[in-house]
């Protein structure tokens, strides 16, 4: 997003609990009218990150910029954010009107003005009519579209959300995915999103913040993230991927020949050297089978059975090593039968990726030289 400023940075962020490093010198600029996703598994320090842009946690070291204002030493009501948590925490006895109206009658707004923005919020999210009744007699989504107009009808300068379909069936999970970013791009607010669902992320997201352990792996669109992973983490984590770990074996005017265990294979990256430790990972749908060797690759399979999920269908591979390696294509096209097969693909439909082994075996290698 080049012609937007940033309206969030975070600068060199570290947060301990106790000995307990949890988010370790995070640095992102979220974009003014973005919606940014930090995606991460369970204890990745989302939701901690998250937390500290709100107010309710304060960083053990760095920077939170606001439009920017340092606002890390601010309380949550003096900085210009709302946040939506995945429980919906609306007040059971009032009506949905008086809850989506309760922030802006404790800043004093005039009756008028309320009646016409509650009302405008409650039509943007799909709710005119419901604004007489009580949230017991909503569903879950409805809900949840309550909590979210409750803190867009405050005009945040940014909107935060932490996991705030979690609680929903997959199906209505899906429906409100479309819906949040209709609204984003509509109100053309900036959303700073936590999930750890891969899927919601690729749907939903301008860009995605990938997480893990504390650090920030990789941050780049959809596409850049899907296609191009920094790292071993982050190309198993989103989607299905094949990794094939080995050593470069030669550089040749074609290429790079890699040496697997179970064969050779090729690619076409640059800045790996003879004798590096490499992953490369290759997603089912770009996975490419023949009966006969093709050039560059050396990799023999048994195909062990072909998996139907619906308009897809998948076929399995075991290599000689015992890997398993997918084949994914749309139901209706050609995948192998059971039995011998060879594998390659596209060196340009791959990706080859330095590997944190090397530095591990480099460690051995000059340990048993001394």
């Amino acid at each position: 997003m080049p012609d937007t400023k940033p309206l969030v940075q975070i600068k060199n962020i570290n947060k301990f609990y106790g000995k307990n490093h949890v988010v370790k010198d995070l640095s992102i600029d979220v974009q003014e009218g973005e919606f940014l996703t930090i995606l991460g598994s369970s204890g990745s320090g989302k939701s901690t990150t998250l937390r500290m842009v709100a107010g309710f946690e304060q960083p053990t070291t760095g920077e939170i910029m606001l439009d920017g204002i340092n606002v890390a030493d601010k309380e949550p009501f003096e900085r210009d954010v709302n946040t939506v948590f995945q429980s919906y925490a609306l007040f059971p006895h009032m009506t949905i009107f008086d809850n989506v109206a309760y922030g802006l009658k404790m800043q004093k707004t005039p009756k008028d003005e309320i009646r016409e923005r509650v009302m405008e919020m409650l039509d943007l999210v799909q709710l005119g009519g419901f604004e007489g009744r009580k949230p017991d007699q909503l569903s879950g989504g409805q809900k949840q579209r309550v909590a979210i107009a409750r803190a867009l009808v405050n005009r945040p300068k940014i909107l935060l959300l932490d996991e705030p379909l979690g609680a929903l069936d997959l199906k209505l999970r899906k429906q409100m995915q479309l819906e949040l970013k209709r609204l984003q791009r509509k109100l053309n607010i900036t959303f700073l999103y936590v999930t750890h669902d891969q899927e919601e992320a690729l749907t939903m997201s301008d860009r995605i913040a990938i997480m893990h352990d504390g650090v920030l792996e990789q941050i780049g669109t959809p596409k850049e993230i899907y296609e191009a992973p920094a790292s071993k983490f982050v190309a198993t984590f989103i989607g299905e991927t094949n990794l094939f770990e080995g050593m470069v074996s030669a550089d040749t005017p074609d290429g790079l020949e890699i040496s697997l265990e179970s064969g050779t294979i090729r690619s076409d990256a640059k800045g790996f050297h003879f004798g590096e430790l490499v992953a490369v990972s290759v997603r089912p749908e770009r996975m490419q089978f023949a009966l006969e060797p093709r050039d560059g690759f050396s990799l023999m399979g048994t195909v062990r059975e072909q998996v139907y999920v619906g308009s897809m269908i998948k076929a399995i591979v075991v290599l000689p090593d015992g890997q398993e390696v997918r084949l994914e294509r749309l139901a209706g096209d050609e995948l192998p039968e059971n039995g011998p097969v060879y594998l390659y693909w596209d060196p340009a439909d791959a990706r080859t990726i330095k590997t944190l082994d090397q530095v591990f075996f480099s460690a051995l290698e000059n340990a048993e030289m001394r």
